[in-house]
């Protein structure tokens, strides 16, 4: 028994031996990796950054591209003696400055060891070319070839968004991705895009000999591994009619949207007050005076603002009522400057002639009109309650892309807002509120709120008579397919047979001619068919907010267009000439009416209060 187990002991000790010598035959012969591994600590890599992938517009123009800029780096072991004052003239750096940051490699000398760290970012090409014809001069000290974006339009500031460098909480979220010193899209499409555009980081490996002196490359750069530049972006922005959005918008607050509406792609997207893309090229330095602005230019209404939609509701409220059947285009209603509601109280009307029918309501915005078809739709005997004829009408609604987030790609969409019964059971009771109550729904006030995008949505639904796509600002590409979810038709639940009755109104609004009473006469451009609609919207915080959404052409529509300017009164004298401008840019490729053009960019509101 004795001898049997020392043969066992023997056995298992000489398979234990043969398992180690294959091992380290293995390692030594076969995989050279754990050589490699090994050696790491003779090992430098230096990243290679790839080039950001670049931002185009709808016809191939650059809207973000890139420039090239180096940042300076240090290796403090290998730093030998050096001029300060030669080393500060050749980079533009102050001289005491210099200084410090070499006394601070000295004090952490045993922490930083024989890393190579940043000390001079995004340094001009010129700069360094004069570096490079002295980096003799100081050793230790070398360069690192990086990009920063410029923008060769002063277009969607807001829209684009800017590029800075990584905090600790971008680093955590990816550490594989990015470290101290990398760049990330903050906001805009620089940030909803960033892992297309970013592109992959390379690296180069170098020995350093026993002294720590960075020799040659690893094997003949076999290890190395090239930068994947980011992908390329193609947005449906025209970057010829943004720009020339943002100068109708200048010194007004609000927004200016144009609509494709066939494709729903977006033309134009104007935020005011934006964002100077010189100011984002450079954004470190100016943050701090953009967060304080009360302006707000890094808000962007488009898509963040929830403002009441004003009179342009009504043609939700008049085609929800053709459908229901309590409407019909030949109804008549009376208005005696307006609509009373109780024996005591009354919503206000301006002075037109009366009665009007569908289509004059429309194109003169008559308020008690429109009462009128919100009280039949609440008092519709078809249902058993207001409450349920209002649930129903709020089911309408939501089918137009109001009360909820329409899904587009703009980053940080939000959602408005459409009340519900249940609110309206709490403020006043179950079963005890009636029409009176939400009178200004008619008219798109009281607790409606909507985006500028879903207001310009909701032209392009009048344009497409009845469906809509999803607004984006992403198209295919070579690099990039968009989601098939901005392909598909979206119908609201009014018949497409309603709208024409409706339109018929917007282009009277418009085309009316002179009495006609039309609120819309000057977005008027003859052989641009422009269907439009006038919206004065009430602001407790100021004057009234001026409303227009508007298409052209008539048959066939191009483009949607809304104009929401915050504070400035009656929406027929500025929301409506400024949309009106830019379809007359888009379509026409210029003004037929340089005079309105020089008031509209001349005129300035109060945008830096709140």
């Amino acid at each position: 028994m004795e001898v049997k187990r020392s043969r066992n002991l023997v056995i298992g000790l000489w398979v234990v031996i043969a398992l180690l010598l294959c091992r380290i035959f293995y390692i030594q012969i076969i995989d050279s990796s754990y050589k490699r591994d090994a050696r790491n600590n003779s090992m430098v890599y230096t990243t290679i950054y790839p080039p950001r992938g670049i931002i185009y517009d709808r016809n191939g123009e650059v809207l973000v591209g890139n420039r090239i800029c180096y940042d300076i780096m240090v290796t403090p072991r290998e730093v030998k003696a050096f001029d300060t004052l030669a080393l500060a003239s050749v980079l533009d750096l102050d001289a005491d400055w210099i200084r410090s940051q070499m006394e601070y490699y000295g004090k952490y000398r045993s922490r930083i060891g024989f890393r190579t760290v940043q000390f001079a970012k995004q340094v001009p090409v010129e700069r360094y070319m004069k570096f490079a014809e002295r980096a003799y001069d100081f050793p230790g000290f070398s360069a690192q070839v990086r990009t920063l974006r410029e923008y060769p339009f002063n277009a969607g500031g807001n829209l684009l968004g800017y590029v800075s460098e990584v905090n600790d909480s971008d680093i955590q979220k990816d550490p594989d991705a990015y470290r101290s010193g990398d760049y990330i899209g903050k906001t805009g499409l620089e940030a909803a895009r960033e892992q297309e555009l970013r592109g992959e980081k390379g690296y180069h490996v170098y020995l350093r000999d026993s002294r720590n002196k960075v020799l040659n490359s690893y094997k003949d750069g076999e290890f190395d591994k090239e930068a994947v530049p980011g992908k390329d972006i193609v947005t449906t922005i025209d970057a010829h009619l943004q720009q020339y959005g943002q100068e109708l918008m200048n010194g007004k607050k609000g927004s200016l949207i144009a609509i494709e509406p066939s494709t729903g792609e977006i033309l134009a997207m104007v935020s005011s007050p934006c964002i100077d893309v010189d100011v984002l090229s450079d954004i470190g330095r100016h943050y701090a005076e953009i967060a304080a602005d009360p302006g707000k230019p890094m808000f962007n209404r488009t898509v963040q603002a929830s403002y009441p939609p004003g009179s342009v509701f009504k043609l939700v409220n008049g085609l929800i009522g053709l459908q229901e059947g309590v409407l019909e285009p030949w109804y008549q209603y009376p208005c005696s400057h307006g609509y009373a509601y109780t024996k005591s109280r009354k919503l206000g009307c301006h002075g037109h002639r009366s009665p009007l029918n569908l289509e004059d309501a429309v194109m003169m915005s008559c308020n008690a009109y429109f009462c009128h078809v919100l009280k039949n739709l609440l008092e519709n005997p078809d249902y058993d309650s207001v409450d349920d004829a209002f649930d129903k009408w709020r089911e309408y609604v939501l089918s137009f892309g109001f009360g909820q987030k329409l899904g587009s790609d703009v980053p940080y969409e939000l959602g408005g807002n459409i009340p519900t019964s249940k609110l309206y059971d709490k403020r006043y009771g179950k079963r005890r509120w009636k029409t009176s109550n939400v009178i200004s729904l008619s008219i798109g006030q009281g607790e409606i709120g909507a985006t500028p995008l879903q207001i310009a949505n909701l032209a392009a639904i009048m344009a497409n008579r009845g469906y809509y796509y999803i607004p984006h600002i992403v198209k295919d590409s070579d690099s990039l397919t968009i989601d098939q979810k901005y392909k598909e038709k979206h119908y609201t639940m009014v018949d497409t047979t309603q709208f024409p009755k409706v339109i018929n109104g917007m282009w009277k609004a418009v085309n009316g001619g002179p009495g006609a009473g039309g609120t819309a006469g000057m977005a008027c451009v003859q052989g641009l068919d422009i269907c439009g609609k006038t919206g004065t919207a009430q602001n407790p915080h100021g004057a009234d907010n001026s409303v227009f959404i508007c298409f052209a052409p008539r048959e066939n529509p191009k483009i949607a267009v809304v104009g929401y300017i915050e504070n400035a009164g009656w929406g027929g004298s500025w929301a409506c000439p400024l949309a009106s401008l830019l379809i007359e840019k888009y379509l026409l490729g210029g003004t037929t009416r340089p005079e309105l053009e020089e008031r509209m960019m001349k005129t300035t509101f109060n945008v830096r209060g709140n």
